[in-house]
């Protein structure tokens, strides 16, 4: 009988080399036996995305007793893509399956007795790079109409017609003036936050320790969000101009900060130059007349009042994006969106629901903008695992080297609230962790953008004070919610840990406005709250500035090499490196270590001893605590308190 078959695609006997690899590079993968009878075959059944399916018989290279290790080699493909795989084992008649794990994490897999589901291995192009000075960056979120008013006395400019402009600041809650019968959104509300604001608050920034600023949308459009273009070469006027854009980034340039534009180009707004449905444009739109030259951007099943829109909502509607006249005017054409703001500074895009862009659209845009700047950067908003995201039944292609340099990294987020939450424990997490690190090309990993707070989704600090579901309470009692004090001291202190974790783990941690000064709130529009100058949560915003000056200071927390360490129960650490002063895309740093450690419990204080002698010596430095550690025979100690978290560093004087 068969009483151990095993494959474990993060190790490097059984997979190497580990994770995303490029194209026509060798992969050797190995199968292990153990079995009291002999086994006739075993085959490596492999998938190559959009050619054929492929089975290789595997040699026995290894036996001793009962184990054999079985081996197979195979060049991956000349054309990016995914390959998928697993084994069957043919003995004495009866065939087995070994496939990924059922959560299809990769690492271990099970035996199967049908079909299992396949290993993922990302191929893609041999020379992929993203913007080096991105991975090194943090990023700061802004929801403009929210974040700081920088006229005197508040003045609001040009304000909406038929609007609702607040004029307390602090006290007043965003809300959504609805139909009630209808449940259309019938007018907006504003605070009157602009780029004046932005421009003003760049001190304040810079103190903070960010580098990228990341706009919500800024041109013209009737809402307080933006996503409902209206020119797409203009700036809101409540907001400012494009002459106002231009300085604040040549200022924010100056500072070392770069500024990233919201590009929503899988449909426009209905009240605008392009479809002009309430005539307020003197522009002939196309919801006006079939001779508009904007007409063949959209498609219209009964012109002009039934056309294709985003999500069924009318004052949206969807864009041809594969419409010759559309890209001329977004992408190609010498003054179209892209170049023009690209020539009035700005450093890259986020690319809004960039799975309802056509690939082709994605590989134009981030083609031409590479031309423009090669060190520009293009982020997509992708909620998933972006490396095997299928939308409107197509696998996407965002990560082989023709897309995107980045994605908004929501499973990031979603792993460590569920860590700190109690809804997976450290090993868990871990293995949640693993599947991005395998399925992600490297420059990807490092250049993930690391959130935990967005526009789209609740405020963290609601979330980690363990608030009721938002589905169990009414909108009103939203409005009305806060924490209690307790709920509210745990969830500093759990965000505490959370962001010291965003910002010593790969990638590009990016803040959600707010987030740092301690605001609350359930979903949109409540997670759009003001940001509380003078009145913000003064330990967090002094945490915040502590530990992004950490990351700052230290290369080896940015571009250095992750080792995971530990991760068990309540506690999960790894550890950061670089040596022979290159880190891991090859970069001169210095060398440096830092072991990073957290406990989640709420009170529970946990003795932890680690073998790290194959990367320390001698002593760390405890950089919070400021105090130095001595490790005994290259075995570290400590005691974690509830709800701690340690960076531990090997070449740092703290006192410095």
């Amino acid at each position: 009988m068969v009483t151990r078959i095993f494959h474990d695609s993060h190790h490097s006997f059984y997979r190497t080399p580990f994770g995303a690899v490029p194209c026509n590079e060798e992969v050797r993968l190995r199968l292990e036996v153990v079995s009291q009878e002999p086994v006739n075959q075993v085959v490596l059944r492999l998938w190559k995305n959009g050619l054929m399916e492929e089975r290789i018989p595997m040699a026995l290279v290894e036996e001793e007793g009962e184990r054999q290790v079985y081996e197979a080699s195979f060049s991956t493909p000349g054309v990016p893509g995914l390959l998928w795989y697993f084994f069957i084992i043919d003995k004495g008649g009866n065939t087995y399956y070994y496939g990924n794990n059922r959560h299809c994490l990769g690492g271990i897999g099970e035996v199967y007795f049908c079909e299992p589901p396949s290993y993922q291995i990302t191929v893609h192009k041999r020379d992929l790079v993203t913007p080096h000075w991105f991975k090194e960056a943090v990023m700061y979120q802004i929801f403009v109409d929210r974040f700081y008013n920088g006229y005197e006395g508040g003045r609001i400019m040009h304000p909406k017609p038929n609007s609702t402009i607040y004029t307390d600041w602090w006290e007043d809650i965003p809300v959504y003036n609805r139909d009630p019968e209808t449940g259309k959104i019938i007018s907006y509300d504003f605070f009157g936050g602009n780029l004046y604001g932005v421009l003003k608050k760049l001190p304040y920034l810079q103190e903070l320790g960010v580098s990228v600023i990341y706009l919500n949308p800024i041109f013209e459009s009737p809402s307080n969000h933006k996503y409902d273009t209206s020119d797409y070469k203009k700036i809101d006027p409540m907001f400012g101009d494009n002459e106002l854009f231009q300085t604040l980034c040549r200022e924010a340039k100056e500072l070392g900060i770069a500024i990233i534009l919201d590009g929503v180009f899988s449909h426009t707004g209905s009240d605008s130059i392009y479809f002009n449905k309430k005539g307020n444009y003197p522009e002939v739109g196309a919801y006006q007349s079939p001779e508009s030259p904007y007409y063949s951007w959209y498609r219209f099943s009964c012109y002009p009042d039934l056309y294709e829109c985003w999500w069924g909502i009318d004052t949206l509607p969807n864009v041809n994006e594969m419409e010759p006249s559309y890209q001329n005017f977004i992408i190609y054409d010498e003054d179209s969106v892209l170049k023009y703001w690209m020539k009035l500074g700005a450093k890259g895009w986020r690319l809004d629901v960039v799975d309802e862009l056509p690939d082709e659209f994605v590989k134009n845009f981030y083609r031409v903008l590479k031309e423009t700047d090669p060190e520009a950067v293009l982020i997509g908003e992708v909620w998933e695992d972006a490396s095997n995201k299928i939308s409107y039944g197509k696998l996407r292609e965002y990560l082989l080297g023709d897309e995107l340099d980045s994605v908004m990294n929501y499973p990031f987020r979603n792993i460590f609230l569920d860590y700190l939450l109690g809804r997976r424990d450290a090993r868990e997490t871990h293995l949640a962790l693993m599947q991005l690190y395998e399925n992600y090309p490297r420059q990807h990993f490092y250049a993930l953008m690391n959130l935990i707070g967005s526009h789209d989704v609740p405020r963290v600090l609601t979330l980690l004070g363990d608030a009721p579901p938002e589905q169990t309470i009414s909108k009103e009692d939203q409005a009305r919610f806060r924490l209690s004090p307790d709920k509210r001291k745990l969830a500093v202190r759990r965000l505490k840990l959370l962001s010291l974790i965003q910002m010593t783990f790969p990638g590009v941690p990016c803040v959600y406005y707010g987030d740092e000064a301690g605001l609350e709130g359930y979903g949109d529009p409540l997670n759009r709250r003001t940001y509380p100058w003078g009145r913000e949560d003064r330990e967090l915003l002094v945490w915040y500035k502590k530990i992004i000056a950490l990351r700052n200071r230290h290369d080896v927390l940015k571009t250095g090499e992750w080792i995971p360490l530990y991760a068990q129960g309540h506690v999960y650490a790894f550890l950061r490196r670089i040596s022979q002063d290159r880190d891991v895309f090859g970069q001169k740093k210095k060398d440096n270590v830092a072991i990073l450690i957290f406990n989640r419990h709420e009170t529970e204080e946990i003795t932890l001893t680690l073998d790290v002698s194959r990367w320390c010596r001698g002593k760390l430095v405890d950089v919070l605590g400021e105090r130095e550690i001595f490790l005994e025979d290259g075995r570290l100690s400590v005691v974690m308190k509830p709800l701690e978290g340690k960076v531990l560093l090997q070449d740092v004087n703290f006192h410095s």
